[in-house]
């Protein structure tokens, strides 16, 4: 596939620490909103999809929108550098500590008498603590390990490539991110045998890397489109890769 047209020049991240950007903002807010959605709406639950040949074949719902958030980790850090991907990873974290705090506190304010539907709100908002506790988790050192592998691959294949990159950062990112979250949460809980644990984690880990490589496409068209606008193309050729702290 061929690498997007009439980008800007390579640029190194250290001369973009202090720039701003007309999309960053847009992109992070698109990042933190998918990352909510998938929390709330597919996290804890099993679907079942019929696979010709094989049958009834479970996995998590929340592959229909959690991967688009490594996708948009993607893009961040192929168009503006590992830096300002880190800083949106922590503002997403943040984000989801915070709602996971609200979710908590309202789920256990005393119901007005009249109010018949605390038992349906305690079922979809009021996750087990070991569930956020693994969410959060996964999401943070899953999210890193995939922005660092695109920065690192980057510079190793002069910016060639970027179907290679995008997928194989995310087989790294979502194998860690799979690895620490389903067993985290759901290992030994009831309804979870050993054995589902392990189907759903490598199911997901296999559609979520799927996910990536069929919208490939579409990351190229966002990719080009947003190094044009914003007139870089950062290489992180001497960044400081450490995770812990969210400045640029």
């Amino acid at each position: 596939m061929a690498e997007p047209s009439r980008t800007p020049p390579p640029t190194d991240a250290a001369r973009v620490a202090a720039a701003h950007f007309r999309y960053y903002d847009l992109v992070m807010a698109a990042f933190v909103a998918i990352l909510l959605l998938s929390n709330v709406l597919g996290a804890g639950k099993v679907a079942r999809v019929a696979l010709p040949g094989i049958g009834d074949w479970p996995f998590g719902a929340g592959i229909l929108f959690f991967p688009v958030s490594y996708i948009i980790g993607d893009v961040l850090t192929e168009v503006y550098g590992y830096a300002h991907a880190r800083r949106v990873i922590w503002v997403g974290f943040a984000a989801t500590v915070f709602m996971a705090a609200m979710a908590w506190v309202v789920v256990a304010l005393p119901p007005a008498p009249d109010w018949g539907n605390q038992a349906a709100y305690e079922a979809v908002f009021g996750q087990v603590p070991r569930i956020v506790f693994a969410s959060m988790c996964a999401f943070w050192a899953g999210e890193f390990v995939n922005s660092y592998v695109l920065a690192r691959m980057k510079v190793m294949t002069e910016g060639r490539h970027l179907w290679m990159r995008t997928i194989g950062s995310t087989i790294a990112g979502q194998g860690v991110d799979s690895l620490i979250f389903y067993p985290l949460a759901f290992l030994g809980a009831p309804g979870w045998t050993p054995h589902l644990v392990v189907v759903v984690l490598f199911t997901q880990w296999a559609l979520k890397t799927g996910w990536e490589a069929a919208l490939t496409p579409v990351t190229y068209l966002v990719v080009g489109w947003l190094k044009r606008v914003e007139g870089v193309d950062v290489y992180d050729r001497d960044t400081n890769f450490t995770p812990f702290r969210a400045r640029v």
